[in-house]
């Protein structure tokens, strides 16, 4: 193969890999926009901030707590911010929570604490209490019990709660429904935020290793953010959706950009085998 004729073909199959790309890349941006939907809703994380300790919430036996109780020297928080009759992202963010935690040796009470809370004030602690049981069926460690506390709580204490770990929510009239992210907050025994974990599909060593920081008292701030690309508000159905035609769509990029350096390759490794014949037929 001559080098011209090389390099009209990279040519060719640079132009087809970019009309193949276009499309996709900018429906793949148009995706990835905020929906009006999740206006004013996120994470900003706050490191090394002090949460009130003195709040005043509910427990899930209908006994009146501060959020201080559950901070004890050595131990670390994982502080969870759900509403209980969430459709969707609070269940499928304390699903997973539970599937990573029977893959901990560490449990809850011992070396570290869980609190979920609340921020809808409407909710009761027999629903606290209904959506502990269901939980800990699945766990199947009942000593856990003691430590993974869910509340309820006032407007004025969730709202100084949700501001000072930077969680954003709102509630949306068209679908009765809370728009909201889903994260993991890392409180040290303190009650400093030492960490965030903005997903719902948890990693056993990430989670450990966030506890053993925070009881160390360090701080660390989050690289990505996945929770926002993998799941999007759906105000059609009324929920939260994962957002499959953005993975399809993004494999379909990776797909198109593999086979043209594929094909490059191809090409480039066959005119080098070509062209000694080439100089030998000339001979």
């Amino acid at each position: 193969m001559t080098r011209p004729l090389l390099v009209f073909r990279l040519r060719i199959t640079l132009t087809w890999l970019t009309l193949l790309l276009l499309p996709s890349l900018a429906t793949y941006g148009q995706i990835n926009q905020e929906p009006k939907q999740l206006e004013g809703v996120g994470i900003t994380e706050h490191l090394d901030a002090q949460v009130p300790l003195d709040l005043a919430f509910t427990d899930e036996n209908g006994q009146a707590v501060t959020l201080g109780k559950y901070f004890q020297p050595g131990r670390p928080v994982v502080l969870t911010l759900n509403y209980y009759a969430c459709p969707m992202l609070c269940t499928l963010q304390l699903n997973e929570l539970v599937k990573t935690l029977k893959q901990m040796p560490w449990t809850p009470g011992n070396e570290f604490e869980i609190v979920t809370v609340s921020f809808n004030p409407q909710e009761t602690h027999a629903l606290a209490r209904l959506k502990k049981q269901n939980y800990f069926k699945e766990y199947g460690r009942p000593e856990a019990a003691a430590g993974w506390h869910f509340l309820t709580g006032r407007q004025t204490d969730i709202q100084k709660l949700t501001e000072t770990v930077g969680f954003r929510y709102r509630w949306d009239e068209q679908s009765q429904q809370y728009v909201h992210a889903a994260v993991a907050v890392i409180l040290t025994p303190q009650g400093r935020i030492s960490r965030y974990l903005k997903t719902i599909v948890y990693d056993s060593t990430t989670l450990r290793m966030s506890l053993a920081e925070a009881q160390e008292g360090k701080y660390r701030s989050t690289v990505d953010d996945v929770l926002l690309f993998c799941f999007h508000y759906d105000p059609a159905g009324g929920r939260y959706t994962l957002a499959a035609t953005s993975i399809v769509r993004a494999g379909g990029i990776l797909t198109v950009l593999i086979l043209g350096t594929y094909l490059v390759t191809v090409w480039v490794r066959s005119s080098r085998h070509k062209q000694p014949n080439e100089t030998t037929n000339r001979k």
